[in-house]
């Protein structure tokens, strides 16, 4: 699964700690997210996606590949 995360935060002009601090993770988690290497839980992506008034689809993009 691909996200837009790191370009949103930038967009919106929010640190990566500010990112972690309003869904309640770990800045580290924020890292991998941005980097690719971590897929969030559905609870985590709905929050994530609500900082920037999104929704879920939105924010994280589904690659058939990733079965």
């Amino acid at each position: 699964m691909k996200n837009i995360v790191k370009e949103l935060r930038l967009k919106h002009g929010i640190t990566q700690q500010e990112l972690a601090d309003r869904v309640c993770v770990s800045s580290r988690t924020i890292i991998s997210l941005e980097k690719q290497q971590y897929n969030p839980s559905v609870l985590l992506a709905y929050k994530i996606s609500s900082v920037f008034n999104l929704t879920i689809e939105e924010t994280f993009i589904f690659d058939e590949d990733d079965r």
